[in-house]
């Protein structure tokens, strides 16, 4: 075969993979947005359970059975953070008790994120969540040496002048006169904490690939959400009946819940589902791009939350919640920036090493 024959045939798998991560872009954020929705939607209409809230959060992850079968298991990923893997597989216990560990966190940040969806209107919980760019920057620095940048510090500084405005303007908040102060301020909290918490996780599970998996396979991934959604499910269970909530699930699905009881299981179970959906999305970006870019995707969703919540909620947006709004972006494209700026100089770098290698193929 030709050289000009082949030609194509790059350009073709390129464009095939670019509509692949279209295609994950779209999972991720329509599974993140609909999940958060209904989730919402499950409070506001009369639902009460924090740990049925943070159960259906992990519980969908048999969904992701199928991808075992679907994608090539032993295929590197070259995008991952470690560029050598090794052939010294862990110790099944270390593996077995960093699972359960990351799945015990994992629970705890549901459950924060859970009670601040409680007691926050979409709006906000929304702009609070993006401080995960701010965190994830600082948490990178320390535990992944990650590059602290102006336009990364610039970021951190616009979300958190974002955050420390919606707390100033937490009294002006639209909350139906149902959900006393002190517990819109908990909510407020709970979800800054599970924000920060979230990005030192995936901070640590990075960590996790480079010091112990020191695989990259997407098989590795895959264990990675699988295991930990399974541990985080389980926890929740137990938590649901620690905390004595199980005894009134008969009762809020039967009265409290306005919409009835085929609503109130389909909003569960559908939120269950569009969580991993969203979850297949993340893998998928991280198999073709990398971690850092699905991160950053997550995002996205920013602009939409606040028009989301006005015409399902009808939270009140303010003048206060809009220039915190307009900062939080403006922190995110300096984040965004910042990545390209980073995968151009890999990309440059890459094709440096690439030309010397020739090189030194010719001269010798």
């Amino acid at each position: 075969m030709t050289v000009t024959e082949q030609s194509p045939h790059p350009r073709l798998r390129e464009y095939k993979r670019w509509l692949r991560v279209s295609l994950y872009t779209i999972l991720l954020l329509g599974g993140q947005s609909t999940g958060t929705l209904l989730g919402r939607l499950y409070f506001d209409s009369g639902g009460k359970s924090k740990w049925v809230s943070t159960f259906v959060q992990s519980a969908g992850f048999p969904v992701l059975i199928p991808l075992l079968f679907y994608f090539p298991m032993h295929v590197k990923l070259t995008n991952m953070p470690n560029h050598h893997s090794s052939k010294t597989k862990p110790k099944l216990f270390t593996l077995l008790f960093l699972y359960i560990a990351f799945g015990l966190f994992l629970t705890g940040i549901d459950f924060l994120y859970s009670y601040g969806l409680m007691y926050l209107p979409l709006s906000t919980y929304a702009l609070i969540c993006a401080t995960q760019l701010a965190f994830s920057g600082i948490f990178s620095f320390f535990l992944n040496s990650q590059r602290f940048t102006a336009l990364v510090l610039n970021s951190i500084v616009l979300l958190t002048i974002s955050v420390s405005l919606l707390a100033i303007n937490a009294d002006s908040e639209n909350t139906k006169g149902i959900i006393p102060k002190e517990k819109h301020i908990i909510g407020f909290f709970c979800t800054l904490a599970a924000s920060a918490t979230f990005s030192l996780y995936h901070s640590l599970v990075q960590l996790f690939f480079e010091k112990v998996i020191k695989a990259e396979t997407f098989s590795a991934v895959l264990d990675m959400q699988l295991y930990p959604s399974f541990i985080a499910t389980c926890g929740s269970v137990v938590g649901l009946f620690v905390s004595g909530e199980w005894k009134t699930l008969d009762k809020e699905m039967k009265e409290y819940y306005e919409k009835g009881r085929v609503s109130y299981i389909m909003t569960l179970f559908w939120t269950a589902v569009a969580w991993q959906i969203s979850c297949i999305g993340t893998l998928g970006l991280i198999f073709e791009v990398s971690s850092l870019f699905s991160i950053v995707i997550t995002t996205l969703e920013l602009p939409i939350y606040p028009i989301l919540a006005l015409m399902a909620f009808h939270d009140k947006i303010n003048g206060v919640k809009i220039i915190a709004f307009v900062l939080a972006i403006w922190g995110f494209l300096s984040y965004l920036y910042q990545h390209y700026l980073d995968d151009r100089k890999a990309k440059e770098d890459k094709s440096y090493d690439l030309e010397v290698s020739r090189e030194e193929i010719q001269v010798s």
